[in-house]
């Protein structure tokens, strides 16, 4: 859930309705701009052109480009010249066939202004994406934005449970239990199911049906017993070491895409098992 974390601080803050720009005074101008490393600059378009949904660093381009916007401009205009920016950014970088977060950023800061646009932008994100990251992520801007009936309605449409990632069926379970309607947040949570991480899905299940009780009024279902996860393969590991299955291997066991990995050339974390009547076996992994 890293990278979903890594977008809520993004959508932050980061008001898209006029009316809530701080007001300010117009004689007191605003800080100068931090400089702005070309070459870091020139890296990050690299990066996008080559992958236009990397979240990071559409991020801190932004931010360079909002710089670039502030510079020369009193306070009162600054907000709106920032996002004028960022909207020639993202504008410019959905053009691919395979952009689908600069369509995102776009409906985050039309939302308000053209809402029917906005939303006819992330089907299109979310049918350009088979994972279900750019309908997780549109459900969560159309939450963020106050909107949970239409982020509803934008993941009924799109959301394929037995294939899409399952942040996706949390944002849609959410949206339901927000816009008030329990029997479709149910009906959802039971399509969670499907999805072929057993354990991921029993666990996420737990998770909201809490979360439905509590919205609707109803007690609490009772704890239930944490639900084991399937055994970890050693096979998948990159490079055994010598002695693979009692002594230290040597390379990283992938966790996940972008998520993490375990790495042998690092600290130790001794997982030794250890039997009264065979001799000590140990194996140990190093974490990243």
């Amino acid at each position: 859930m890293k990278a979903f974390d890594r977008l809520r601080t993004l959508f932050a803050g980061r008001t898209t309705d006029p009316a809530e720009a701080p007001v300010a005074r117009p004689e007191a101008p605003f800080s100068e701009p931090l400089p702005v490393d070309a070459a870091e600059e020139n890296r990050l378009w690299a990066v996008l052109r080559e992958d236009p949904n990397d979240v990071v660093a559409f991020a801190q381009l932004a931010e360079v480009v909002r710089q670039h916007a502030a510079e020369g401009h009193p306070v009162n205009e600054r907000v709106r010249s920032a996002d004028d920016a960022v909207w020639s950014l993202a504008e410019e970088l959905a053009h691919s066939p395979r952009a689908w977060f600069p369509l995102v950023e776009l409906a985050r800061l039309s939302i308000h202004d053209d809402r029917d646009q906005a939303l006819r932008r992330l089907a299109t994100a979310a049918e350009r994406d088979p994972s279900g990251d750019a309908l997780a992520t549109g459900l969560l801007m159309l939450r963020d934005a106050g909107l949970p009936g239409d982020a509803l309605n934008l993941g009924v449409g799109h959301w394929r449970p037995r294939e899409h990632d399952l942040e996706a069926g949390r944002q849609l379970v959410e949206a339901a239990v927000e816009a008030g309607r329990v029997g479709e947040a149910r009906r959802h949570l039971q399509a969670l199911g499907q999805h072929p991480d057993a354990h991921g899905a029993a666990v996420l299940r737990r998770e909201l049906e809490r979360l439905i009780a509590i919205r609707s009024g109803e007690p609490e279902p009772p704890a239930a017993p944490p639900v084991a996860p399937p055994p970890t393969d050693l096979s998948l590991q990159d490079t055994p070491g010598p002695g693979y299955g009692s002594g230290p291997a040597t390379g990283p066991i992938r966790l996940g895409p972008a998520e993490g990995a375990l790495d042998v050339r690092e600290e130790v974390v001794d997982l030794t098992m250890t039997d009264a009547q065979t001799p000590e076996q140990r194996r140990f992994f190093r974490r990243s």
